[in-house]
């Protein structure tokens, strides 16, 4: 229940915890900008970068009522939909993985808010207010909550030439990018015509729901329901879903797979190792496997070998496909399941598939440390564990061990 006050609010509780206003040591400790230092650890990881944010309050709630000289204390008033929000990150619009995530915790804590974390949505949210009213008059009974909407950036760890010519790795901006939606708690509350309330707050926005011209506001009027005025129903004709999309860099168009493509492929053929350990990469032998962890032996059957076919580079990345010389096909997640946190990654027919272009970042020269991350989904390979037959996989933000981080090694 909500004290007696007409211009007062009160929080709803929600189903899903929000971030901490006060940013936690593990948030803190991942907030890297660009240009700050990374190791080569730090190549099979990316982290989000807030570009942009905007905060405003917003009505989800909405109904007006009239309250009598006999009909004060507490009311039950069912209210109407406004505005939905839901919590979108990226292309996809769901919140899955550890990057979309990390992007809204470092967004509630960039801002200092409480802000939804996982997928939720304020149509879930039940539409009765229950309130003491405790004077007659014309009220606006409402929820709402702070719409925070953005952009953001992918920071990659990659190698870059310094001044004087030597080189470091440091933080940059990759080609990920896309915008997110989310919300702060909701409050619900009932403002009066006569209130003042603060500038650019939700009980404000309730206000000017309301229609308080004179006539409205001083009419003798049966206690109970008000029908919507002309700008609650205005409000609601142009009420447009959430944005759950990002930009067209976070996930370029994968067109499935295709004929066999000409590929360009460079001369040099690798191995995808395990940093100091005996394992590879090693590509499927049956088409409904995926490429695991191996050690290479005279039965491998050039399976851990591969290409760089159509490469290009752009601000030191480079983007390519990757050929097996064993079964002939290109790297890719399967696009069913390429939506999933730690999808498999497999081969399939080399075609014009964005799903089978991979971005390489690379250690400083000298070293052959690389990661690698997948241009259509965003999300870093890597292993859950070091074991024979362990399966690569995509993870969003990347194994922060270390474990996503390879070397190429010229065969």
């Amino acid at each position: 229940m909500a004290c007696a006050a007409s211009a007062a609010v009160a929080t709803v509780g929600l189903a899903v915890s929000p971030a901490s206003a006060a940013p936690a040591k593990s948030a803190t400790a991942t907030q890297v900008r660009p240009g700050d230092a990374c190791t080569a650890a730090d190549l099979g990881t990316r982290h989000p970068y807030i570009k942009t944010t905007e905060v405003f309050p917003e009505i989800t709630h909405f109904k007006g009522w009239y309250v009598t000289q006999g009909s004060t204390g507490y009311q039950s008033v069912t209210t109407s939909t406004q505005t939905t929000i839901s919590v979108s990150v990226g292309l996809n619009g769901n919140v899955q993985g550890s990057f979309a995530v990390e992007t809204l915790g470092t967004v509630g804590a960039s801002l200092g808010l409480n802000v939804q974390v996982n997928y939720s949505s304020t149509s879930s949210e039940s539409n009765t207010v229950t309130w003491n009213f405790s004077r007659p008059g014309y009220y606006g009974v409402y929820k709402g909550t702070k719409k925070v909407t953005g952009t953001y950036a992918s920071l990659n760890c990659n190698r870059i030439q310094q001044g004087d010519g030597g080189w470091a790795l440091k933080w940059i901006e990759g080609p990920g990018s896309g915008s997110f939606t989310t919300y702060t708690t909701l409050e619900e509350g009932a403002v009066r015509c006569e209130d003042t309330v603060p500038a650019n707050s939700i009980m404000a926005k309730a206000k000017g729901l309301l229609d308080c011209g004179p006539p409205a506001a001083k009419a003798e009027h049966p206690a109970g329901e008000v029908a919507p005025t002309a700008k609650q129903t205005q409000d609601r004709l142009v009420q447009r879903p959430a944005p759950t999309s990002g930009t067209s860099a976070e996930q370029p168009k994968a067109t499935g797979r295709s004929a066999q493509a000409a590929l360009n492929c460079q001369p040099a053929v690798y191995r995808i190792d395990v940093p100091g350990k005996s394992l590879n990469w090693s590509a499927p032998l049956l088409a409904n496997d995926g490429t695991r962890l191996r050690e290479s032996t005279f039965f491998s059957a050039h399976l851990d070998n591969w290409r760089l076919c159509n490469v290009t580079e752009n601000n030191g990345v480079l983007e390519a496909s990757l050929w097996n010389w064993g079964n002939g096909g290109c790297a890719t997640i399967p696009a069913n399941i390429a939506n999933q946190e730690q999808a498999y990654l497999t081969t399939a027919t080399c075609g014009e598939d964005d799903l089978q272009r991979f971005y390489i970042y690379r250690d400083v020269p000298g070293s052959t440390k690389i990661g690698l991350q997948n241009k259509y989904t965003g999300s870093m390979m890597g292993h859950d564990r070091y074991a024979d037959g362990e399966l690569i996989r995509q993870y969003s933000s990347g194994r922060q061990d270390g474990t996503g981080t390879y070397t190429l090694t010229a065969v």
